[in-house]
């Protein structure tokens, strides 16, 4: 018959070889196989106090949040406190955290004040973050070769252009969008190919609540083309079931651009979007 009776661990021989074997750079798993010990809390108590070795440690960069954030709750203050003061989410402090004194209550306007100042202290750090992560996107680009620049502008050309339908032929490159920086690659693209600024014409799109001459001066101030390249500007009526939310200063509408005698360059753009699809369809 098995014995089942086990006797507890001589804890005050064993503890220097514990941390014998730490300052050694064994691991807490090396530690545990070497000495027998499967019992966390048992080896806790033998490590305590020696530190661990540098290569069991995982590289974070929070971990001076941690440390920090570790301090002010000792300090007495509170997540939203802890939030204000580093920026960082809750959900970190709290596992951060979790294991000290809670500090004493703050009244109800206390608490509602700190966690408005939380709260606008995530959004900022989130908006950081943001900014941060499209800056690198941006860098990653870098410039772009001619090529690049065309395919890139038959993409646009195929997902925002107007298309001839089996229903209504009509093969005409005809471009429309709010965003001034699609306008500004589109027409890159447009010089890319050889299409002379006389070829083109602009008519702005707009809701008839907006200001027309603004939104004429901002396209023409986008475009680079002068007054006479604008055609009448056209007004979208409104419908007071509707809310709209494109409203304010930075509201210009649409700009549709027109490149005149542009069937046989319709009749290109369709085909070199095919010949993408079918490039695509052999690299898959």
């Amino acid at each position: 018959m098995p014995n089942t009776h086990r006797h507890p661990p001589d804890y005050e021989a064993l503890r220097p070889q514990a941390v014998a074997l730490r300052r050694a750079g064994l691991s807490r798993r090396q530690i545990r196989d070497r000495l027998h010990i499967h019992n966390n809390d048992i080896l806790n108590r033998l490590l305590d106090g020696a530190p661990a070795p540098d290569w069991t440690r995982r590289p974070n960069a929070k971990d001076d949040l941690r440390e920090r954030a570790r301090a002010l709750r000792k300090e007495g203050r509170t997540y939203d406190e802890i939030q204000i003061a580093l920026g960082c989410s809750k959900s970190s402090i709290s596992l951060w955290v979790r294991d000290l004194p809670k500090p004493p209550p703050r009244t109800p306007e206390e608490a509602s004040a700190i966690a408005r100042r939380g709260w606008e202290a995530t959004l900022k750090r989130r908006e950081e973050e943001r900014q941060r992560t499209k800056q690198a996107a941006t860098r990653e680009i870098g410039e772009l070769t001619d090529r690049e620049l065309f395919l890139i502008g038959v993409g646009l050309y195929w997902s925002e252009g107007s298309k001839s339908k089996p229903y209504r032929l009509s093969e005409r490159a005809v471009f429309i969008n709010s965003d001034p920086d699609m306008i500004r690659v589109y027409l890159a693209w447009l010089r890319l190919l050889g299409v002379d600024d006389e070829r083109l014409r602009f008519y702005v799109h707009i809701h008839e609540s907006a200001g027309t001459g603004a939104a004429e001066r901002f396209w023409a101030g986008i475009t680079g083309a002068e007054p006479p390249a604008f055609g009448k500007t056209t007004l979208k009526r409104h419908n007071p079931k509707t809310v709209r939310k494109n409203v304010g200063e930075n509201y210009h509408g649409c700009l549709m651009i027109h490149v005149s005698q542009s069937a046989e360059l319709y009749r290109r753009i369709e085909g070199w979007w095919y010949g993408i699809v079918l490039g695509a369809e052999r690299s898959a």
